[in-house]
């Protein structure tokens, strides 16, 4: 049976050897691959933010759940006008942020109408585009107007880019983050750790353990022994390769492979010769064996998918087929594009164990068809720059963890820079839709608009690969949205 997992950036494996007899211990060292660049999930793309800080840190109106649900937050309850443009929110009472400042309705139009603003440095902005207005009608009530009914606005509040901040606090967040959760800052050693401490004053359910530890461990090789010493406890989202049988033989472990959101690609730099032609696109398409690509970037435990969608989804189309490998039909679409001796181009790979061995395979793989691509490593906070930003790169490798994020090929100005005005009219369709069924139909058309025109390498779905001491409960088998969520993580006797 195959068997599923999830992402990029982060990542937990619990100890087993030198720790006999730990007993309910209230500390834990969890491993993760990548450094955030900063703390603030209001202001960053990067998966590796949320992967500290949601749920833990920053809180939201909703929240997604280990079953990808949308559950109540900060929020304890809404109700939906008839025509469903209006939410009404009952806001959680006696809820103070870290520094002691209350929390009230006013804290959330602030910022609802921060993320929205003409100015705003949100990575997700399209998730706040259907708020035609922000009421807080009291201090724990507010209503929120839409432009439209929008079937995805409950979910879109729970995404780390939608957590309410505090206006005395905003500006800060980045390097001091201030947010209402279970647990607070404590301190952020650079190039080696985040550490996270038990909020006290906390509104909800207190959390089980006293301290967390967030290690960047961004070398595979490093990660194994970091486990087997003790000197980290989980790591959530763990690439083992060959190192994961052992794992599983050792009942010190606890080995849990889930479900993701993380869409693996071949991003492709759709605006720039020659991948602006669709014959160059699809003459990649072809050359891609995923099978071969699996088994050496996930030890074979990803799923092979078609399009930018998660197998996960009710709503996802196996449209794997579309440009089955094929050599010899990827030269000829290359000589049809004017490119009979093919061309030379660069692909960026990223840190992440999975970016960097699937780089090596897919340049071989398109070696074999014409395409010969210079290899050139970059540093995370190079990659967001470079790549996310600037839009500097020919290819590039990167698994894209928000849940349920196609809408970003109808983006302007997206790294991609991909331009289909009709998969542009049916995300707008899908956006003013809220009948599951009619939603399902649209997500599909969308699938099958972006395969056809190969925007991207559709790799797969990468695997949650979950690693940790097997007196460890509470932490995510699957990982719907890009968390680490520790308010449920205790040790067991």
């Amino acid at each position: 049976m195959k068997r599923f997992a999830t992402m990029l950036g982060a990542a937990a494996l619990l100890l087993a050897s030198g720790s006999a007899s730990l007993g309910a211990r209230g500390d834990i060292v969890l491993g993760v691959v990548l450094e955030p660049p900063h703390l603030d999930p209001t202001a960053g793309a990067a998966a590796a933010i949320d992967e500290i800080v949601y749920a833990n840190v920053f809180e939201g109106l909703t929240r997604i759940g280990p079953d990808g649900q949308v559950r109540p937050a900060l929020a304890e309850s809404w109700e939906i006008s008839d025509d469903g443009t209006t939410y009404t929110f009952t806001l959680q009472k006696g809820v103070t942020f870290h520094d002691g400042t209350a929390f009230n309705a006013d804290d959330v139009k602030f910022s609802l109408e921060r993320a929205m603003a003409e100015d705003s440095t949100n990575a997700q902005k399209v998730l706040f585009s259907a708020i035609a207005a922000v009421e807080a009608v009291d201090p724990t009530t507010v209503k929120v107007r839409l432009k439209h009914p929008q079937g995805s606005f409950l979910n879109n509040m729970g995404w780390g880019d939608a957590v309410i901040v505090a206006p005395e606090s905003a500006a800060t967040n980045k390097e001091h983050p201030v947010g209402t959760g279970p647990f607070m800052f404590d301190d952020w050693a650079r190039g080696a750790s985040v550490t996270l401490v038990k909020n006290p004053d906390y509104w909800g359910e207190p959390a089980a353990l006293e301290k967390a530890e967030f290690r960047f461990i961004p070398d595979a090789a490093a990660a194994v022994p970091a486990l087997l010493s003790g000197d980290v406890h989980a790591f959530p989202n763990l690439q083992a390769g060959d190192a994961l049988p052992q794992f599983e033989a050792d009942p010190r472990f606890e080995v849990v492979i889930g479900v993701t959101e993380g869409e693996t690609i071949l991003a492709t730099n759709n605006g720039k010769k020659p991948f602006d032609q669709l014959k160059v696109r699809q003459a990649i398409a072809h050359a891609l064996d995923r099978d071969d690509i699996i088994l050496g970037a996930t030890s074979g435990n990803g799923v092979p998918i078609g399009s930018h969608f998660s197998p996960a989804n009710e709503a996802y189309l196996d449209l794997t087929d579309t440009y089955p490998h094929d050599v010899e039909k990827a030269k000829a679409l290359l000589t049809e594009a004017g490119y009979p001796d093919g061309f030379t181009a660069t692909l960026k790979l990223p840190p992440p164990p999975y970016a960097r061995q699937a780089g090596e395979i897919v340049a071989s793989q398109l070696r074999a068809v014409g395409i010969d691509l210079e290899i050139v490593p970059v540093e995370w906070a190079q990659w967001l720059e470079q790549v996310f930003t600037n839009k500097d790169y020919d290819l590039t490798i990167i698994s894209h963890t928000e849940p349920n994020d196609i809408n970003i090929y109808a983006r302007d100005d997206y790294y991609f820079n991909y331009d289909n005005p009709a998969f542009d009219a049916v995300m707008e369709e899908l956006e003013r839709t809220a009948d599951p069924e009619e939603r399902k139909a649209l997500y599909g058309q969308a699938q099958r608009i972006i395969a056809e025109d190969a925007v991207n390498g559709f790799l797969f779905q990468l695997p949650k690969v979950g690693v940790w001491d097997a007196r460890l409960e509470g932490l995510w088998e699957n990982m719907p949205i890009q968390a680490n969520d520790l308010t449920q993580v205790r040790w067991t006797d």
